[in-house]
């Protein structure tokens, strides 16, 4: 099975691991079936295929369908159709809403013509397997368990968990981003980032308003967690007895190495995602207002520019040249993204480390023509810089187009 064409799941193995370690035995049981569920799931081939007709165009259409407790989608029953009445479950009420917001948001902010660009149909699976802890996007549906009630709770309830599974296979359609090591790390950041901005654009939220958590709504109260991850205070999301501290790394200097095996979570992706999703939070609040507006696109355009193995520092000097052509050379929003992935520790190729700080020395005693002229200098300077670092992002693919 290609990388990309894995079960990319929402509830990171690591957490599942420990709940093996809970002192109920209902909680560990539920873990241990996720888990085996999971592995199985992994291992067939034929789990994308399911259903061959998929991805016929069909403009994004969403059908929810129940799997009643069955870990077996050929048995799931229809229960909401695009053009039929709310469904008695609420599962399949909030998955079909989430479904059609992120549908919906891929159209109107990113012209983006569902997952696929090409009006793929939204199949969702609700109430999967027995107590299952988890939501997985398998390349051609959406699959939602309930849950073990006591420290994970039903996995429609989260918006920017469906979104985030439904980026995966945006994704998959665009760079297609091999899941491991940097490239994996990346991916699992790029369905962080569209998870949180399509729960940002529901609620009309600006980037200071937002809470900028993943799956804040999954942890039941009466477990002492904020969320699955945190993109502005990555390493802060949960620090608790069970599950221990956040061990995502917020910058370079903390990244993690692991093996790329399925037990050391194919390098981190899970963990050391948190540094690309620091600097999209970054990037965010630099450039102020609503982050679907310019932030987004510009990782969007990115992620699209990006290919299969692109690493960190491939992907931060391509979002500095998008956010130059979207935006403008040297203008805000590209300095924005300069400064934030100089935060993490991943200097922008060929632009030197302290250009990004400069415009808080560029200015006068009294703040007048003195600010102008430094800005004014600075941003030619940013100018001269991006056409090199276009330059030689050329070079580069020269080069390795040549291999």
């Amino acid at each position: 099975m290609s990388r990309t064409c894995r079960l990319n799941c929402i509830i990171p193995p690591y957490l599942l691991k420990r709940l093996l370690e809970s002192e109920d035995g209902e909680v560990r049981q539920a873990a241990l079936d996720t888990l085996l569920t999971t592995a199985r799931l992994r291992g067939e081939r034929g789990v994308r295929a399911a259903f061959a007709g998929a991805a016929a165009p069909a403009n994004g259409r969403r059908t929810v369908f129940d799997c009643e407790q069955s870990t077996f989608l050929s048995a799931a029953v229809l229960v909401r159709p695009e053009d039929g009445p709310d469904s008695v479950d609420e599962s399949a009420n909030r998955a079909f809403d989430g479904l059609g917001l992120t549908r919906d948001f891929y159209q109107e902010v990113l012209q983006r013509n569902s997952i696929d660009g090409r009006g793929m149909r939204l199949d969702g699976y609700v109430h999967f397997g027995a107590k299952y802890n988890n939501a997985f996007w398998d390349g051609r549906q959406m699959v939602f368990g309930d849950g073990d009630g006591k420290k994970f709770s039903n996995l429609t309830g989260s918006l920017d968990v469906i979104a985030h599974e439904l980026t995966h296979g945006v994704t998959e359609h665009t760079a297609g981003l091999e899941y491991h090591n940097q490239s994996g790390a990346l991916n699992e950041s790029m369905s962080d980032v569209f998870g949180s901005l399509v729960k940002q654009w529901s609620l009309k939220q600006s980037a200071d308003e937002a809470d900028w958590l993943i799956g804040p709504d999954v942890f039941t109260p009466g477990i002492d967690a904020d969320a699955l991850r945190s993109m502005k205070a990555p390493g802060h999301a949960f620090n608790n007895p069970l599950f221990g501290r956040d061990p995502q790394p917020d910058r370079m200097s903390k990244f993690i190495h692991l093996p790329d095996t399925e037990e050391g979570d194919f390098g981190g992706v899970h963990f050391n995602s948190g540094i690309p999703n620091k600097a999209f939070f970054l990037a965010a609040a630099g450039i102020g207002g609503f982050a679907w507006e310019a932030a987004g696109p510009i990782w969007y355009e990115s992620l699209k520019a990006s290919s299969r193995e692109t690493q960190f520092q491939d992907f931060a000097d391509t979002t500095f040249q998008k956010a130059g052509e979207l935006f403008g050379v040297g203008g805000a929003e590209q300095l924005a993204v300069l400064a934030a992935w100089q935060e993490v520790e991943i200097p922008i190729t060929g632009v030197p480390t302290g250009v990004a700080r400069a415009r808080s020395f560029a200015v006068d005693g009294n703040g007048g023509v003195g600010r102008q002229d430094g800005l004014a200098g600075l941003t030619r300077q940013v100018a001269d810089l991006s056409a090199k670092v276009t330059a030689l992002a050329k070079d580069v693919a020269a080069l390795k187009g040549a291999k």
